[in-house]
């Protein structure tokens, strides 16, 4: 008897410990945005994002390396895995936030950087997130923000692979090199043209 309760009594303990509540409170996303160290830092700056990778993803070649996928033929394109807590922030909000860093009318690349590896996506990891996305894709049409359609794909997620250690958090590691980068990249200048400042 006092086996069966000390038992019960860790099993209780384990699904109500700290980490466990950490894990449940969290939810996963994926989008691509062109240079992934872009997107990664845009996206970790909002509240309610805990973590941010940057990897590859929507290829059918198994852990690519940045090289391989930088040649353009393993199907993979750079991406984020957006770790977050739906309390905090929600997907829609997620959404919203996304379409304020890439151009989505480009289906050659993003800005400076061309190819189908640099290309836009989202990812969805369930129904409910494929209908957002879907919905949002539409609520951004009817603002005439674009001259030209939006072409970013809502595509099922199949599989994320990290990018080599050196490509996280790169914005922090090299904060010149990234900086040069972006700055001459013609991110922001687009994003300030249809956006304004915020």
């Amino acid at each position: 008897m006092k086996q069966t309760v000390r038992v019960t009594f860790c099993l209780l303990f384990s699904l109500f410990s700290p980490s466990n509540y950490a894990q449940a409170t969290k939810a996963v996303a994926y989008f691509a945005g062109g240079c992934f160290w872009c997107v990664e830092g845009d996206f970790e700056k909002l509240k309610g994002v805990t973590e941010v990778v940057s990897g590859f993803t929507g290829g059918t070649v198994k852990n690519p390396t940045y090289k391989a996928v930088g040649k353009g033929n393993t199907g993979h394109v750079e991406a984020v895995k957006v770790v977050y807590d739906p309390k905090e922030i929600t997907y829609s909000q997620l959404l919203q936030a996304f379409w304020r860093m890439i151009n989505p009318t480009d289906n050659k690349g993003q800005f400076v950087d061309r190819g189908f590896q640099y290309t836009t996506g989202i990812f969805y990891v369930n129904e409910e997130q494929k209908k957002l996305a879907k919905k949002s894709i539409v609520e951004l049409s009817t603002t005439k923000k674009y001259p030209s359609p939006i072409v970013t794909p809502v595509k099922e997620f199949k599989a994320f692979y990290a990018a080599e250690d050196y490509h996280q958090d790169y914005y922090k590691k090299n904060p010149v090199r990234y900086w040069y980068y972006r700055n001459r990249s013609g991110r922001d200048d687009y994003l300030k043209e249809i956006w304004g400042s915020k």
